[in-house]
């Protein structure tokens, strides 16, 4: 079922606080992917997506709303960041790399796809395949025939996992390592090259029943999947789905009030990103891929730099620009309590492993909240991250301590005061930012 725009704000609240306009914008952006698909070819032909400049500082959410839009709906999705990118005629990675790397991603997304239909006709071979090898080891150890153990229903005994961690002998593939030959061009299989010509080599391994199964499953699996019309689908979707977020491109901006030298580099990156924004064909070993209708979604922090120092050509590209804003004591509040993944619930659960019962009052809460926001205003502003900065100090003892006996520990204000008191703040607190 597609979602609205709505429900895809409801569903992005659930992990990321606050910075609504960035929500809504890629909602919309997300929405109007489904609105495309439902038109003709030729209208479809005459819509591009509109892409997306997010500026704010590190830590409040630009990644995150990216990387959680594309999971939402299982699009292809990669983050680039903009300077890992150097200018063509320089040693480094080319801009077409993060079209090849989201191509992967839409591949690998279509392969979990097949697999999962194949699985239970693979499933019935794999089985048949460890029973005739369970059975021969049997016969060897015990002096009874093959027939003799299927007659005592083998198969039966590997369904129910009765067999899992009796170690067996089976061949497998031996794949060629993946080699890079050229930067940035993407891994290369050296055993793939001659393609089927030469026939796989196979090695013997030792291993238990219950790993054997899932070499073997992938193994059987693979031949019932098609190839030919995976590698169409995961072009089709990178192409129409895919979702390619970049960020730091506030780095590569060009500032005005600078001189060249390491500034023409920059300007020449963004001159080498044009093309794949503004729609071009790039070839892969899967097969050329058009980037026209790939959404992209860029994002920098811009203190230095300003969105305006961007080539006007590129600024032209992403036609939608939301600023996202620093976090307010009420936003950590709401960060440390509502997501699902909220850090209180991460440090509580790891706690619970040594038996270390770990409650928040909800003026510890707050207290946590008025610190980290504090710290934000007062040195370098990290956004969320603080959080972790200042969660870590104040559990630091109660996680060394943690020995396995079951106890319950209870966070209040007093206990955040007497650990991040002004000097733990001024002193301690340094030693977890790098």
């Amino acid at each position: 079922m597609q979602l609205s725009p709505k429900q895809i704000v409801n569903e992005l609240d659930k992990y990321i606080i606050g910075q609504n306009s960035a929500k809504k914008a890629v909602a919309i952006a997300l929405r109007n992917r489904y609105r495309r698909s439902q038109l003709s070819i030729e209208e479809m032909a005459e819509i591009t997506p509109k892409n997306i400049i997010m500026k704010g500082p590190t830590g409040v959410g630009k990644t995150e709303i990216a990387r959680r839009l594309a999971r939402l709906v299982g699009a292809p999705f990669v983050k680039v960041e903009a300077t890992k990118y150097t200018e063509v005629g320089y040693v480094g990675r080319d801009v077409e790399s993060m079209i090849r790397d989201l191509v992967e991603c839409a591949v690998r997304l279509v392969k979990e796809e097949r697999f999962k239909k194949v699985t239970e006709k693979a499933e019935g071979a794999v089985n048949f395949k460890l029973a005739k090898i369970v059975a021969e080891v049997r016969r060897l150890d015990r002096g009874e025939t093959p027939q003799d153990i299927f007659e005592k229903n083998i198969l039966e005994g590997l369904k129910k996992g009765y067999y899992d961690n009796e170690v067996i002998e089976i061949e497998i593939v031996d794949a060629p390592k993946q080699m890079e030959l050229i930067p940035g061009a993407g891994e290369i299989s050296l055993g793939s090259i001659f393609g089927d010509m030469m026939p796989k080599k196979k090695k013997k391994r030792k291993l238990t029943v219950k790993e054997a199964r899932k070499i073997l499953l992938d193994e059987e699996a693979d031949k019932l999947i098609d190839k030919d019309s995976v590698n169409e689908e995961a072009i089709r979707r990178a192409e129409n789905e895919g979702i390619i977020f970049i960020d730091e491109i506030d780095k590569i901006a060009a500032r005005t009030n600078k001189g060249g030298g390491q500034d023409v580099s920059r300007e020449g990156v963004q001159r080498d990103i044009l093309p794949i924004v503004e729609g071009s064909t790039v070839m892969t070993k899967y097969g050329a891929i058009k980037t026209d209708y790939i959404l992209f979604i860029a994002a920098g922090a811009f203190h230095i730099s300003k969105v305006s120092d961007l080539i006007p050509e590129l600024q032209g590209r992403f036609p939608i620009l939301v600023e996202l804003n620093s976090l307010s004591k009420q936003d950590f509040i709401d960060i440390l309590t509502i997501p699902k993944n909220a850090i209180t619930i991460q440090y509580a659960t790891l706690l619970k492993v040594d038996g270390v019962d770990l409650k928040f009052t909800d003026d510890a809460i707050s207290e946590i909240a008025r610190i980290s926001e504090e710290m934000n205003m007062t040195s370098e502003d990290i956004g969320a991250r603080r959080l972790h900065t200042v969660m870590e100090n104040l559990l630091e003892d109660t996680s060394f301590e943690a020995d396995g006996s079951m106890k319950e520990v209870i966070i209040d204000k007093e206990f955040v005061v007497n650990k991040l008191g002004i000097e733990a703040k001024t002193k301690d607190l340094k030693k977890y930012i790098l």
